[in-house]
């Protein structure tokens, strides 16, 4: 529809967390280097929260498509699982255990301990490789208390002289009260860096709309400034609400047949 109108060669604000679109606004570019330097000095514990449509999971793809091919990566993208899930979902991201031996239920009777017992094997085998483990857990506000400990277990694979697994948990802000509450107090001490993702401001919300417009390769159409004025009072600076405004936006433009969206057409798609 609009795409072919504009000339798009893909969707510019789709909602999906590709990585290419990432705008490294201030606060996005401070976490994304913030990531590197943690994965890359394994500083155990990273905690980034951020509000609801900020852009974490596109974040976390972007650093991981950044990472050298000496760091095995782990990505969990959903919190709800159990213990012996998680542990089997990490193993299949490292390639110990194939998906497979997963779904055909080979490892249904594997205990717990002895998930854990192969996956600190790998992680010792690559110490002489000069390898590394990098876990990611994204929507980490909804784990489970059961699962959050486990994990504090997890951090304690180590050697005398560093961590074997670099953990990373990505959440909404409750995340950091989460991990403040009493029971978890052991896990919180062992964070070592915390950031958090801001909304983006007014001169981000015009700079976002039109890195992704230049990534989609549409040259066909243009954002008023006054148009682009109106979306930060209108909805705000979070990324996935400017995502749907500004496809509101397109259609209008589309149905109007002109190349430039305007304040009104803002105003309306709001």
């Amino acid at each position: 529809m609009y795409e072919k109108y504009y000339g798009f060669t893909e969707k510019p604000f789709s909602l999906t967390p590709d990585p290419k679109f990432l705008y490294k606004s201030q606060s996005h570019a401070g976490a994304f280097e913030l990531l590197q330097y943690a994965i890359r000095r394994r500083e155990g514990f990273v905690v980034i929260t951020g509000d609801i449509g900020t852009g974490k999971t596109t974040l976390c793809r972007a650093v991981l498509e950044q990472i050298d091919r000496n760091t095995f990566t782990a990505l969990v993208l959903n919190p709800f699982l159990s213990e012996e899930d998680l542990l089997k979902r990490i193993l299949l991201d490292f390639g110990v255990v194939s998906r497979e031996e997963v779904k055909s239920g080979r490892l249904t009777h594997v205990t717990k301990q002895e998930l854990i017992d192969v996956l600190q094997d790998f992680l010792l085998g690559l110490i002489p490789l000069k390898a590394g483990a990098v876990l990611i857990i994204d929507e980490a506000q909804n784990l489970p208390h059961a699962v959050l400990e486990q994990i504090r277990i997890l951090s304690n694979l180590e050697t005398d002289k560093e961590k074997l697994l670099q953990i990373i948990l990505v959440g909404q802000l409750n995340l950091q009260t989460l991990l403040e509450s009493p029971d978890l107090r052991q896990l919180d001490q062992r964070v070592s860096i915390r950031y958090e993702l801001k909304p983006l401001d007014a001169e981000g919300v015009a700079a976002y709309v039109g890195h992704r417009l230049s990534i989609a390769g549409g040259s066909g159409v243009t954002f008023t400034a006054k148009a682009l004025s109106k979306v930060l009072p209108l909805i705000g600076g979070i990324a996935r609400l400017i995502n749907l405004l500004c496809v509101r936006a397109l259609v209008a433009g589309y149905s109007a047949e002109t190349d430039r969206i305007t304040h009104q057409m803002i105003t309306k798609a709001a």
